[in-house]
């Protein structure tokens, strides 16, 4: 198409053979067929009006279905190694905990294409789309739906056997704790502070249970967690700003991260009113502490603080040009940034950037659609990664966010993330410039390998 490109500097340890590139989606946002599994949280949400700002839903997505076939055949055109996608926990087992064998099945063929193809398949076991009827039991306030998680894990790793390369437990929790019970934009729309650091609790035990099920069922794959980080920056370099934006470091990053690996909560627990601190049983935190083999890092912008008299911090302050479609800062120095801090900071497993990536105003002409600021963001995040492999981070892989345009939760089919154009209408799916790229680097890494160079 032209010469634009991703390119990493030669000896680059991302151009290694055995560094993984993929690609990333979510059952909820691709998957439709919503009439063959049971209703799940963001059904129920998309309902509510002016809760999704155009209106729609999830029911026909992008129809990966019916068109799964045709989207691992276009996964495979890109030469990516690896596919990160999520079980729809409402499509594989009925009310009562029973197995729905039909919506197992399409995931065991699935995989078994995958597998077939010779890419690497990434299973994300919860990416959001918790079944209504445990919401209507109170949901992620409810300590009971870890030990359902604990059971629904299970049933996976019983049934996909050694088809798996890597599971992740969780897709960031801070979505489903903060959006969705404490701030309420995202599904069940809770608004609790102390909701919020619960439902955070909860999802935690579900990991630590659930990862002991994988460790007993699935003990050949890499088993793990994916966390989603915004690095807190403050505003000036008073000493009331770094403070407030530490303190937002540890309310929003390190409350996942810290109880995953250290067994504890952030210090800033003490700091919040008894009420707002989560209730936690004798022998939870070491179940959360169960041994990672993986951590996945999810990461889109930066975020700026500072000090506020009444708050721990304040936030959204005005960002640098440019942003992408999302009004979210293009601040690649800050997926650096993090990963070097989290290496010196913790004992860090391997690592994978398991979602990164761009919304942006892309527009169809004559067949094509030339999103050369996506690509420039691939292409600066990319070599970010590499920087911090470079000093000494092990990190294992990296996934594109999104292969394709999606349902992308509270915004609808507004904002488009995709490698892949999708025409909502047609079903259409047509590569991008900046898939054209990805799979252009991933070609050239192939090749150099097979040159020896």
């Amino acid at each position: 198409m032209n010469n634009k490109r991703i390119e990493l500097p030669d000896g680059a340890p991302l151009l290694k053979p055995d560094f993984l590139f993929g690609v990333a989606t979510a059952a909820f946002q691709i998957e439709g067929a919503a009439d063959s599994r049971l209703p799940c949280i963001w059904d129920t949400f998309c309902a509510e009006p002016g809760k999704i700002r155009d209106g729609s839903n999830g029911l026909q997505a992008c129809r990966h279905i019916e068109h799964w076939q045709q989207d691992i055949d276009l996964i495979h055109s890109m030469g990516v190694d690896a596919y990160r996608f999520s079980v729809s926990w409402p499509r594989v087992m009925h009310a009562d905990g029973t197995p729905n064998q039909q919506g197992l099945d399409f995931y065991v063929q699935l995989l078994d294409k995958l597998n077939a193809l010779g890419i690497k398949a990434f299973v994300t076991l919860y990416h959001w789309d918790l079944p209504q009827y445990l919401e209507d039991q109170g949901g992620w306030l409810n300590r009971l739906t870890a030990y359902r998680f604990r059971d629904y894990a299970r049933l996976i790793a019983r049934t996909f056997g050694d088809r798996v390369y890597s599971y992740a437990t969780l897709n960031e929790p801070y979505c489903s704790a903060y959006l969705g019970y404490e701030i309420g934009v995202h599904a069940p729309g809770h608004k609790s502070k102390a909701w919020g650091k619960q439902a955070a609790h909860h999802l935690l035990l579900a990991h630590g249970l659930a990862m002991r099920e994988l460790t007993e069922h699935a003990p050949h794959a890499q088993n793990g967690i994916v966390l989603n980080f915004s690095p807190c920056y403050a505003k000036t370099d008073a000493p009331e700003d770094i403070q407030a934006a530490q303190n937002a470091d540890q309310y929003y990053n390190h409350w996942y991260l810290r109880p995953v690996l250290e067994g504890r909560y952030p210090d800033l627990m003490h700091a919040l009113p008894e009420h707002e601190r989560p209730v936690i049983e004798e022998g939870d935190m070491q179940v959360i502490a169960h041994p990672l083999d993986y951590l996945g890092i999810n990461y889109y912008t930066r975020e700026i603080y500072q000090a506020d008299d009444t708050e721990l911090f304040r936030g959204g302050q005005q960002k640098s040009l440019p942003l992408t479609d999302m009004g979210w800062e293009i601040y690649p120095q800050g997926l650096r940034n993090l990963l070097l801090s989290y290496h010196q900071q913790y004992a860090l497993p391997p690592v994978y950037i398991t979602e990164n990536g761009a919304a942006m105003v892309d527009k169809l002409e004559e067949g094509q659609v030339n999103d050369w600021d996506r690509l420039a963001y691939l292409h600066s995040h990319i070599n970010a990664v590499n920087e911090a492999a470079e000093q000494g981070v092990d990190i294992r892989g990296y996934f594109a966010w999104s292969l394709m345009d999606n349902f992308e939760w509270a915004e609808g089919y507004l904002k488009r993330f995709g490698l892949v154009y999708v025409d909502y209408d047609s079903q259409q799916r047509i590569i991008k410039a900046s898939g054209q790229a990805y799979a252009h680097m991933l070609k050239h890494r192939q090749t150099s390998a097979i040159a020896g160079e």
